[in-house]
């Protein structure tokens, strides 16, 4: 494996935290364990996406926001503190519910859990960041472990009309839900639209090159009468010691008559309200509520900034995710909810908060019972 590059202090601690919370550590030991492939292209492969791209520079993909200064020392202590959590665990376990597979709808999200959701859009379906596997890692056996089940099979996953991925962390991109789905005959040819280099990725897993549409941010394409947007987002990429060999994104998915944004995994950005002007209003925003912390703020927002960015997005109805499924921060399991629910109230932002697996139909009310607190 290359050695690291140096990375300036600002982003050293973030660096060590992030590869922590999305099975870097765990890649490390990847070629020990005998399991090169998860962690995908090569190289030189990744370079070659990176060449071609203006948010890119010497084959590494960048931020347009500049990052926040952290206070020197502060590496060694935040290590530990990721290595040592055990807050992020509920104390019972968490619900699920088995979701409706019937006739896509005109306005529907069923989330799986973490930021893996089931988007229907004027009668279609779109999948974004699907991760069925049992952790977020290259290995079986180190990583960051489910916190409960998939709600329902992935060979019992409803046709989809495409495959939205945002970036290529373990907890967004997993090899073999990416080889079930291409296997599976009931989706057709459905494409997977990803953010630039992640081809690559999906290349050396078998996913054929017809199949693979790669966007840079604010390129789009259209699938099945929707149109498909890649949104700026404020992030990082790399599933091993190499960062930022990827894009990163978000996504503007557009019908006839509906629109969604979906966040994947980002912190707070300007982007937002650039978003909102150009390709909003949106019915419905996903947006990631979970994993963030004072140390990195600048990849994961946290409850109250998603509140502000649903705003900046002109969103109707903000539905939460990456949260509940793995323990990837340093807060309490149900916290990101908790503070979510607070901001929106005194926001006046209307809520879907789903079980896991529960499918919600956004042309009703949708449901906000809290059915946390007791597992916490």
């Amino acid at each position: 494996m290359a050695r690291p590059t140096p990375l300036p202090l600002r982003t050293g601690v973030l660096t060590a935290l992030a590869l922590a919370a999305t099975g870097g550590l765990a890649a490390a030991g990847a070629a020990a364990w005998g399991i090169p492939r998860a962690m995908g292209a090569t190289p030189e492969e990744l370079r070659r996406a990176a060449d071609g791209s203006a948010h890119a520079r010497e084959g590494r993909f960048r931020n347009t926001e500049p990052g926040t200064g952290l206070p020197s020392g502060t590496a060694p202590a935040a290590l530990r503190a990721v290595i040592s959590r055990r807050a992020g665990r509920p104390t019972r376990p968490v619900p699920v519910t088995r979701p409706d597979t019937g006739p896509a709808g005109d306005l529907a999200v069923t989330w799986f859990g973490h930021s893996s959701v089931l988007l229907e859009i004027d009668g279609r379906r779109v999948l974004a960041d699907p991760v069925w596997g049992e952790r977020v890692s290259p290995s079986r056996l180190v990583g960051p472990r489910r916190l409960h089940p998939a709600p329902l099979p992935l060979a019992d996953l409803p046709p989809v009309d495409a495959v939205l991925i945002s970036h290529d962390h373990y907890d967004h991109l997993d090899m073999p839900t990416v080889r079930a789905l291409v296997a599976d005959p009931r989706h057709g040819a459905a494409p997977f639209v990803v953010p630039l280099g992640i081809g690559a990725h999906l290349r050396a897993w078998g996913v054929p090159e017809d199949r693979i549409v790669e966007l840079d941010w604010d390129g789009r394409t259209e699938v099945a009468g929707l149109t498909l947007t890649c949104a700026e987002a404020r992030h990082f990429s790399g599933r091993g010691l190499r960062r930022d060999t990827t894009l990163w994104s978000s996504w503007a998915v557009a019908g006839p008559r509906h629109r969604a944004y979906f966040g994947g995994d980002t912190g707070y950005t300007a982007a937002f309200a650039r978003a909102g002007e150009r390709w909003g209003p949106f019915d419905v925003t996903l947006l990631p509520i979970g994993a963030y912390a004072d140390l990195w703020p600048d990849i994961h927002m946290n409850p109250e900034e998603s509140v502000a960015a649903h705003r900046d997005l002109r969103g109707g109805v903000l539905l939460p995710v990456h949260w509940a499924t793995f323990n990837l921060g340093l807060h309490p399991w149900s916290e990101p909810v908790t503070r979510l629910r607070a901001a929106a109230e005194t926001a006046g932002i209307p809520l879907a908060l789903p079980v896991p697996g529960q499918r919600i139909d956004l042309t009703g009310p949708p449901p906000t019972a809290d059915w946390w607190t007791p597992v916490a």
